[in-house]
């Protein structure tokens, strides 16, 4: 038998081409369960991999990568983020300064740790602020006492850019001692929307007023570091507090967002390892459809035989059949995740809108959005995978099939 014959058998009775119904109905069954597995796979696969992506670009590319504090205020930062920014691994250094206030407009009071920026950084505004618009920008560079808000804290206050915000600052100086509590007024230049936890907590000022209003005068707490790898800052971190002078110490995104990164990472792999078992029982699925089949077709395969076919045609004749069915099946659950991939955000926000629920609110989740990073290698890895558990699952059909006794099988249908 040649191997047109065979692929011309098994395409037959796979997709009944010449009125084969039963062997047909029974495949169709196994590709739709291949179908679904693959697509459902896919699309979390998918979902996955946008947690994965806005954590490490959109989050992490916010909050600083490693981060030098002092147990004093430093007064020759300049001389000291020089001494930093040597080091090969560091991209960034930008001084900062936080401090704890209040900020109050009319009877809304929010309690929020500032964070002093120095506007003349490009690199580091456009790290933190690149979301605002123009306008906002330009005027929290340009303005004096200036302020940007987190959309979450601003809706607390429910201010708008241009309205001015009272800032409460407890008196606590340089060296611990108390000093009289601070008030300043400040104008919101802007409202900093990015869709991360950062929008609940993000309150941010000049450098030079948040050194005012921390009672350190003209220095800095600290520097914030951008790193050439996200995954060596303990390594990195330990580095340059042994290049500074005593009084220093590094933390880094790991202490803070660490654990969540980790989650989302096993997270991924136990619904990857739970999926991937549901494609195996579509595949078990294909090994009982074809058992089936094979009991259905012993007529034709006993006859077959007596025509002059090998027990191995007719082994391959089924496991062809396993093949195509995995094809089938593989190509359109590819094409469904990918297409389902691509539409569930949209989806989730028409359901969040219809409904007026927000599924995912920063005040628990990374993001108050479903992300979505749909990766061609995680197609092409669940439907090769699907694909050879197919064919591994026609074995044993295939087998049995090419083990029927033609005479004995003839001499049952008399």
């Amino acid at each position: 038998m040649s191997p047109g014959d065979r692929l011309r058998l098994a395409a037959r009775y796979t997709f009944s081409l010449g009125g084969g119904q039963l062997s047909t109905f029974l495949s169709s069954l196994s590709m739709l369960g291949l179908v679904l597995a693959i697509s459902l796979l896919v699309i979390v696969l998918s979902v996955m991999n946008g947690f994965d992506k806005e954590m490490r670009e959109r989050i992490l590319g916010m909050v600083p990568h490693v981060t030098l504090h002092s147990h004093a205020p430093i007064a020759d930062w300049r001389q000291q983020a020089a001494l930093v920014a040597q080091h090969p691994d560091v991209l960034e250094v930008t001084p900062f300064v936080e401090f704890d206030a209040l900020f109050m407009r009319g009877n809304q009071i929010e309690t929020a740790r500032g964070l002093g920026l120095a506007r003349d950084d490009a690199a580091a505004v456009a790290r933190l602020l690149g979301s605002l618009p123009p306008a906002a920008l330009d005027l929290f560079r340009e303005q004096e006492g200036s302020l940007v808000l987190g959309v979450g804290i601003a809706d607390r206050l429910q201010v708008v850019p241009g309205d001015e915000i009272t800032l409460i600052v407890p008196g606590i100086g340089q060296g611990g001692n108390v000093q009289p509590t601070r008030f300043e007024v400040v104008r919101l230049a802007g409202v900093l929307e990015t869709r991360t936890e950062l929008d609940e907590v993000a309150a941010i000022v000049p450098l030079a007023l948040a050194s005012e209003l921390a009672g350190i005068g003209s220095d800095v707490n600290g520097l914030r570091i951008v790193t050439s790898d996200l995954f060596d800052v303990a390594r990195i971190g330990w580095e340059l507090v042994n290049n500074m002078p005593p009084g220093y110490y590094a933390t880094n995104w790991m202490m803070t967002h660490g654990n969540l990164y980790s989650a989302i990472q096993l997270s991924r792999d136990l619904i990857t390892v739970l999926l991937f078992s549901i494609i195996a029982v579509a595949a078990f699925n294909v090994v009982s459809s074809l058992v089936l089949v094979v009991f259905d077709k012993q007529g034709n395969i006993a006859i077959l035989r007596t025509l002059g076919a090998s027990p191995a045609d007719i082994a391959a004749i089924f496991v062809l059949q396993g093949a195509m069915i995995g094809l089938v099946g593989v190509v359109l659950g590819a094409l469904l995740g990918a297409l389902g991939s691509l539409a569930v955000p949209d989806l989730v926000a028409g359901l969040e809108q219809l409904l007026d629920i927000n599924f995912l609110n920063t005040d628990v989740y990374p993001v108050s959005f479903l992300p979505v990073d749909l990766l061609l290698r995680d197609v092409l890895l669940v439907s090769g995978i699907a694909l050879a558990m197919c064919v591994v699952a026609a074995i044993y059909p295939a087998l049995r099939a090419a083990r029927l006794a033609p005479a004995l099988v003839l001499n049952q249908d008399r």
